[in-house]
């Protein structure tokens, strides 16, 4: 029974000391192995979502704007007004006696171009001539009686002499008959002269030289006196009405009653137009102004005249012809040392904005002289030198400080304004390394950097986690850790961080660091 006993006591023994089986120790060290890897994934997991984002330093940027400097110039002021070419002189054509047309010259057409004198229509003479034939023979006649009643007088005053009678009456020397017979011949001398004015006046003649707008009678036509028979237009000088303003007669200084003295003397005018895809300019004077305001427009027009627009005075054989629409540029007063730049610089109000040196605006009120498409002059607000912005801005943006560049090379900048104070504080705290993130708490330098780690510090990382994370699975109640395997890893690492932050810091072995803690 003993011996029994003792086989049973060391069968037992040699049960407890056997070898463990191969598969176990493999699983054994897998679980292991598995869990230092999750440790380790977790607290790298932890580093990463502690790691603050990298900050970038950026640009200074301000608003950049273009200019220009103002300039100094002496200055001839033009008025640019549009205005319509017309003659100086056009009528309509008419006859001073009726009849039948029996001749057309061939320059009285729509267009023609005809000489002064020129017979332009002729009417039928014959009834003039038969006119003129009857004057003459009445004519004849009168000096027939005048011619008797001289031959009767002389006759009574042989005879007075030769009774010697006395002195003859008039009456009986046939004086009153004599005058009566002078009358009557110098009334047929005057119907002859009037047959033959008339005669005359069936050729219609040119008045001056000049161009038929129009033509409204023909060959075989009757017509009456006074009737139309075409419109004609002189084209000695054309002329150019233009109105102004008065803002443009103060910068040409011309009197409301102007009358040229001369041509020399009178303000000169350059007009063009654009004639056959070329731009044609002709030289003009203004002679004078009209003696009132226009009503409907209340400008007063100015009259300006081109001497020989088809011939001397044409430009380039091109000449002014009337009914033409033409640009006016007309020469007004000259400024000494006036102040020019470019017209976008000139803002609602005649307000400018200026930049110094330094990049700060101001904005200066300007007394505007005259201003155009391409540029402003004015004679106050700024000087010659200053900074002109250009540029499109809103004026609630002046109290930026501005880059300036330069307008004609926007690479070229001709202001840099400083950096303001903030910026450069800001600059400068950059420039500091810190430590960020967890690895603050831990290890308060440049160790921050999870890859800059030492292999102790990571070590002493790994001890603190991993009691931490055991005493922190520990502490979890039921519902916490439901829902915490229903997280993925980022949302683990999460919420494992809001744990360890409310954990102390800990040394190699897993005791707390009073150095950590006190965030030396």
């Amino acid at each position: 029974m003993s011996q029994y006993k003792i086989e049973q006591t060391q069968n037992s023994g040699k049960h407890d000391d056997a070898p463990m089986p191969l598969g176990r120790k493999i699983i054994t060290a897998l679980i292991s192995l598995g869990t230092i890897g999750l440790l380790v994934f977790i607290a790298i997991g932890i580093i990463r979502l502690n790691e603050e984002p990298e900050s970038k330093k950026r640009p200074f940027n301000t608003l950049a704007v273009m200019a220009t400097p103002a300039l100094q110039q002496d200055v001839q002021l033009t008025v640019n007004v549009q205005g319509e070419a017309g003659p100086q002189i056009e009528i309509d054509l008419v006859p001073q006696v009726g009849g039948k047309i029996v001749y057309v010259s061939p320059n009285f057409i729509d267009g023609g171009i005809f000489k002064k004198g020129e017979t332009l229509i002729r009417i039928d003479p014959a009834d003039f001539n038969i006119s003129i034939a009857r004057a003459q023979s009445a004519v004849a006649q009168a000096e027939q009686v005048l011619g008797r009643e001289k031959a009767e007088g002389d006759i009574a005053r042989r005879d007075y002499e030769e009774l010697g009678t006395g002195t003859p009456s008039d009456l009986a020397l046939r004086i009153p008959q004599q005058q009566q017979a002078q009358a009557a011949l110098d009334a047929a001398r005057a119907e002859l002269d009037g047959a033959r004015l008339q005669l005359a006046r069936t050729s219609v003649r040119a008045p001056f030289a000049g161009r038929v707008r129009s033509k409204s009678s023909d060959v075989g036509q009757f017509v009456a006196p006074g009737s139309r028979l075409g419109r004609i237009f002189s084209t000695d000088i054309t002329e150019v009405r233009l109105a102004l303003t008065d803002t443009d007669l103060s910068k040409l200084n011309l009197p409301v009653a102007y009358v040229a003295k001369d041509r020399a003397s009178a303000p000169s005018v350059t007009l063009s137009a654009v004639i056959g895809g070329a731009r044609r300019e002709w030289a003009g004077k203004i002679m004078r102004t009209d003696s009132t305001y226009d009503t409907m427009t209340r400008a007063l027009t100015a009259i300006v005249e081109v001497r020989d627009p088809y011939g001397k005075g044409a430009a380039d054989g091109v000449p002014l012809a009337p009914g033409l629409f033409v640009d006016a540029q007309i020469e007004g007063r000259t400024f000494k040392n006036a102040v020019v730049f470019p017209r976008d610089g000139l803002r609602p109000g005649n307000e400018i904005y200026m930049v110094d040196e330094n990049g700060k605006a101001q904005v200066r009120k300007a007394t505007v002289l005259d201003t155009d498409a391409d540029r402003a002059v004015i004679s106050a607000g700024v000087k010659p030198g200053d900074l002109i912005v250009l540029s499109p801005m809103e004026k609630s943006r002046l109290s930026m400080d501005l880059k300036v560049l330069d307008i004609n090379d926007p690479k070229t900048v001709l202001v840099e304004p400083e950096k303001p104070e903030w910026m450069k504080k800001l600059e400068e705290d950059d420039t500091e390394e810190k430590p960020k993130g967890f690895f603050a708490k831990l290890f308060p330098k440049k160790e921050a950097d999870p890859d800059a780690l030492t292999g102790e510090q990571k070590s002493d990382l790994l001890d603190a986690l991993s009691s931490d994370y055991a005493k922190i699975m520990r502490d979890m109640t039921d519902t916490e850790k439901s829902d915490y395997r229903k997280l993925d890893a980022k949302g683990k690492a999460a919420f494992l961080r809001k744990k360890l932050a409310a954990v102390p810091a800990r040394g190699r072995g897993g005791k707390p660091d009073t150095n950590l803690s006190s965030g030396e």
